[in-house]
């Protein structure tokens, strides 16, 4: 095996070194890791195929994704991580690494793999691929090795393994559908039971007049997205966000409410964290679930209203708008909140009909009022009510019957514990969500919020679907006299972002304010899609490509590094609020046994109070015992939940007691143009690297003495600083 080793090295040396030439520098990186001009090769290919393209290339296409979906995580990713082999960049000197060098494993070639494998689906449709397929895959693994990445044995191992599960996959797609085609989807396997010869059927291809099929693929798409969700949380691969954490401390404190929001979230938490432990995943648990039940209500509404191929879009939209992808993910108050939104939507229309009977009411009432008792965002829906009998005439007529009454009562009912706790605490959440509203402040119209929140919306609702949910709003209203059901979907989502957009001439407003108005808004947006003359086919398919191309860019943010072949910095990463955390803490716990095992934390805000107390284990410990470790800077009018909790007044209970007090620091600005330097894969400079802060004014107070111990950047396995804090010792505390 000797003479291998040699062999392979040697002729990295000879393609990496002697044969190097200004023309292949710039060619190479290309073909190899510089992945710009293939993105948007991609963008324009694949609504080309789905509008234009014969059934043979549509599931040429799909086979092609899955292959590089399914192979390159499953099986180059588990040899990878078995093999460890370094890259030749890493452990060899004199390279000519053109794409930099990363520390991920180097057997097999994932690029080759990927490569070869697309070509070899290629290959299996259309033979006269080879004759490009198979030199352009050749020549990309031939440009790992000369990019210094891989050795010549990594790609040719990648290349077999790919062009080897490529095969298999095909097969087994083939089969696959023989048995799932013939027994769930038999009209349509009638239709095409070879995916390999899609033009040998016996008659031309249609779209069944039924919605089962599409109901039932919609099923397996729902089931898949939630499978794949859970396993993205197992991974780890991104920490809990500020308001994860601060509320996972309120599950370990059970209340009737809290002094910003109510209830929900904790008892939601605390029923994933029993399950599962004090994990990433059991407090995320419940949100991929909520997204699932979502999808499923979402579905069966458009496919009995609209009609099951238009439901199954608006299914594939839901995939492909970041708002809502962020919110099958992160479990905050606002994925419970549009599930109950929409589940008080679907059963408030059939509450609407003629028909409409006491109990759909009732379910709009319980529906409404856990959403309440999630966000009090849900109580905009009363208003969207209002509207919806302002401008429906034929639903008036409810009015003079119990429904909506019953309706209004339970709603009522599920307000008890927010009020219940708020009489005994001031009324601090009014005044708490009346300061965030900016209701205290003067009005003062403002152009810059407007842009702001504009264009958050423009981009987190992806930017074609948010110009087609506007233009079927407004086609909605000139028609809401023919149409109930859009002016229904009109009056539950309209209100709500119009409302909001009219508010941000006033004050700063979240994105994810309207997030309970996207599904409904969504569902009037395929309603008026489905009966337009236009052609919207390729619109909705590069809407769909795009909203998912940013969805995984979203989700992974190393995806754009290796897209572009250099990773992105960590303070412009964006994915850095939920990144790093848990090397935060761990710093900050060896930090605070160097100066005093003994010593208390103090964080700065109340979200890195809850990070800190989750990713710390002596902390997450005492979290537990309900003698804290952490501690969120205390004041002297209440700012957060932590005001209510005597076992976190420190003073109290920590007289005389040495403390860390940490303070997080906002990224630093990098240099003008940075974002050029980056594609060209050239070193990035800071802008301004800002002085180090003083010592805190309340925390002088409150100790004897304080030490500026520094600032400390956190930086992940490949070196890019994620989070910077600042840390004081804090002695004796008076």
């Amino acid at each position: 095996m000797h003479w291998l080793q040699s062999l392979d090295l040697a002729l990295f040396h000879f393609i990496n070194g002697a044969i190097s030439n200004p023309f292949f520098d710039w060619l190479m990186p290309v073909l190899s890791g510089r992945g710009v001009p293939w993105l948007i090769a991609v963008v324009i290919a694949v609504p080309w195929i789905l509008f234009f393209a014969n059934t043979r290339l549509k599931i040429c296409a799909l086979l092609m994704v899955l292959v590089v979906a399914l192979g390159d995580p499953l099986v180059i990713g588990t040899i990878r991580n078995l093999v460890a082999r370094p890259r030749p960049c890493l452990v060899l000197p004199d390279v000519n690494a053109l794409l930099g060098c990363t520390t991920s494993g180097s057997l097999p070639s994932a690029h080759a793999a990927n490569w070869f494998a697309l070509a070899m689906v290629a290959f299996l449709f259309y033979r006269r691929s080879a004759w490009f397929m198979f030199p352009l895959a050749a020549s990309v693994a031939f440009s790992r090795v000369y990019c210094g990445v891989h050795y010549p044995s990594d790609v040719c191992i990648g290349a077999i393994l790919g062009a080897g599960y490529a095969i298999a996959l095909v097969i087994s797609t083939q089969a696959l559908w023989n048995f799932i085609g013939k027994k769930f989807f038999p009209t349509w396997h009638e239709q095409l039971p070879s995916l390999l010869n899609p033009e040998k059927t016996t008659s031309n291809i249609q779209h069944p007049t039924s919605n089962t099929e599409w109901l039932r693929l919609g099923y397996a798409v729902i089931f898949l997205a939630l499978i794949g969700r859970w396993i993205f949380l197992a991974s780890g691969l991104i920490n809990l966000s500020e308001d994860e954490a601060y509320q996972w401390l309120w599950s370990k404190h059970l209340a009737l409410s809290y002094y910003s929001k109510p209830p929900g979230i904790a008892f939601i938490q605390w029923a994933g964290t029993s399950l599962f432990g004090d994990t990433n995943f059991g407090v995320r648990f419940f949100s991929p679930l909520f997204a699932a039940i979502l999808s499923w209500l979402v579905l069966c509404f458009m496919a009995r209203e609209i009609g099951g191929r238009a439901a199954f879009c608006l299914l594939l939209i839901t995939f492909a708008t970041p708002l809502l992808v962020a919110g099958s993910i992160l479990m905050t108050i606002d994925p419970p909140l549009v599930l109950c939104w929409m589940w008080a939507v679907v059963a408030g229309w059939r509450a609407a009909q003629p028909g409409g009977k006491t109990r759909d009411w009732l379910v709009v009432g319980l529906a409404l009022g856990l959403g309440f008792l999630c966000k009090y965002t849900a109580m905009l829906q009363l208003v969207c009510w209002a509207i919806f009998f302002a401008l429906q005439p034929a639903a008036r007529i409810h009015l003079r019957k119990s429904g909506p009454w019953v309706a209004l009562g339970v709603f009522a009912l599920c307000t008890l514990p927010v009020l219940i706790w708020n009489s005994q605490h001031g009324w601090i959440t009014v005044n708490h969500v009346a300061g965030d509203a900016g209701m205290h402040s003067t009005w003062k119209p403002t152009l810059n919020y407007f842009f702001e929140f504009t264009g958050a919306e423009f981009g987190l609702l992806n930017p074609i679907f948010f110009i087609a949910a506007m233009w079927a709003l407004f086609a909605a209203w000139k028609r809401r006299k023919e149409k109930p059901l859009w002016l229904f979907l009109f009056c539950m989502s309209a209100p709500v972002f119009l409302g909001y957009w009219l508010f941000s001439f006033h004050s700063r407003v979240l994105p994810n304010w309207i997030a309970a108005a996207v599904p409904p808004l969504f569902c009037l947006m395929i309603a008026f899609w489905s009966e337009s003359k236009l052609r919207v086919k390729p619109w909705l398919a590069t809407g769909i490509l795009l909203g998912i191309i940013a969805a995984a860019f979203m989700l992974d943010s190393d995806l754009i590094g290796r897209l572009v072949g250099n990773k992105i910095p960590g303070d412009k990463d964006p994915s850095h609020r939920v990144r790093g955390w848990r090397e935060t803490a761990l710093l900050v716990e060896a930090e605070r046994a160097k100066f005093d095992p003994n010593a208390f934390i103090i964080a700065d805000h109340y979200g890195t109070t809850g990070l800190y107390s989750f990713y710390s284990l002596p902390a997450s410990a005492a979290v537990k015992l309900h003698s804290p470790l952490v501690y969120c800077i205390d004041s002297d009018v209440p700012l957060n939940q932590f005001f209510f909790w005597d076992n976190y007044n420190y003073r109290a209970h920590r007289h005389g007691d040495n403390a860390l007090f940490v303070v997080r620091l906002d990224p630093y600005p990098l240099e003008h143009g940075w974002i050029w330097k980056w594609l060209r894969h050239e070193r990035i400079q800071y802008g301004e690297i800002p002085q180090p802060l003083p010592p805190s004014a309340r925390m002088a107070a409150e100790f004897e003495t304080v030490t500026n111990l520094g600032v400390r950047g956190i930086t992940l396995g490949d070196g890019r600083v994620f989070q910077r804090v600042q840390i004081f010792g804090c002695y004796n505390l008076k």
